[in-house]
């Protein structure tokens, strides 16, 4: 496998499978599309790119490059790296600090050192990804979403992998990759979270109904119905109460804290509309971050 071509698609090929094993396939697929993406958009990076900041405090371009090989390694069975030097101020609790050493680390390499690992890394994920069969699809353990199965974890590493993808491509100056599996299965998390954004968070009341309209570059919309419970349903029985229309780069930016809210009300990435009860519309903008 060439440098210029890190990982293959999971599409094609695959065989019949059982439901998590179809699931699986298809995070396989989107992973290997957003690992693919990061390797092409730090192909040819400087130095000084490769120093740029990001959106993530205390991580440049090749931190966040780091963390993504970092997590792989782990998965893969590797020990974390030992590492007794700073971990600096961006690092606020266990969970950071479990994740630094293997940003720190890195630090001394090159980035074309760093991207060649990356390379390594997903190709060796890829090939253990493409071996498993239905029962290991289903076998639930450990998530940062709670035990799942794995099927269901390998869909939330297409959302950590892709919005450091887009990170990165945020820093550099290489928009991109923002349609596409990994991209849609990165709304369909964000949509999983929608409830408890919109009935805890933004504390829409009872009786109300919330639609969030994308206008592009993926287009679709996700309704979210409170009752006892706030829960999103494939469509609103009547008229919305409130209607926030936005691009999906917008909802994908507020969604893991990488804007403020105040940005997209300025006219960043295209803004924001709000219809029907504009009060409610605002708190549901001002609550969707919920990534750690």
């Amino acid at each position: 496998m060439t440098d210029d071509a890190p990982v293959q698609s999971a599409a094609g090929g695959a065989g019949p499978g059982g439901e998590w094993q179809v699931r699986g396939r298809g995070a396989a697929g989107a992973l290997a599309e957003t690992w693919a993406g990061l390797a092409a958009a730090t192909a040819d990076l400087d130095d000084a790119a490769w120093s740029l900041p990001t959106a993530c405090p205390g991580w440049d371009v090749k931190d966040q490059v780091s963390h993504v090989i970092g997590i792989e390694r782990s998965l893969l069975g590797d020990d974390p790296p030992v590492w007794d030097g700073p971990m600096g101020d961006h690092v606020k609790n266990e969970f950071g600090a479990a994740l630094e050493p293997w940003v720190a680390v890195r630090r001394p390499r090159s980035g074309a050192e760093v991207r060649a690992e990356l390379v390594e890394v997903t190709a060796e994920r890829l090939a253990r990804l493409h071996a498993l069969g239905e029962e290991e699809w289903a076998r639930v353990g450990y998530s940062p979403a709670g035990d799942v199965p794995y099927a269901v974890f390998m869909e939330v590493r297409v959302f950590d992998c892709w919005v450091h993808e887009q990170d990165i491509r945020d820093g550099i100056g290489r928009a991109g990759h923002d349609t596409g599996p990994a991209a849609e299965q990165s709304l369909d998390e964000i949509a999983r979270a929608a409830g408890y954004l919109v009935g805890k968070k933004a504390g829409a009341p009872a009786g109300s109904g919330v639609r969030i309209a994308l206008t592009g570059p993926i287009e679709r919309h996700i309704d979210v119905e409170v009752g006892e419970r706030a829960k999103v349903v494939d469509a609103l029985a009547g008229e919305p109460t409130a209607t926030v229309t936005l691009s999906s780069t917008a909802l994908a930016r507020l969604a893991c804290g990488r804007i403020e809210p105040a940005q997209v009300f300025g006219g960043a990435l295209g803004g924001v509309q709000l219809a029907g009860d504009e009060e409610l519309g605002r708190r549901v903008v001002e609550n969707l971050a919920f990534t750690i």
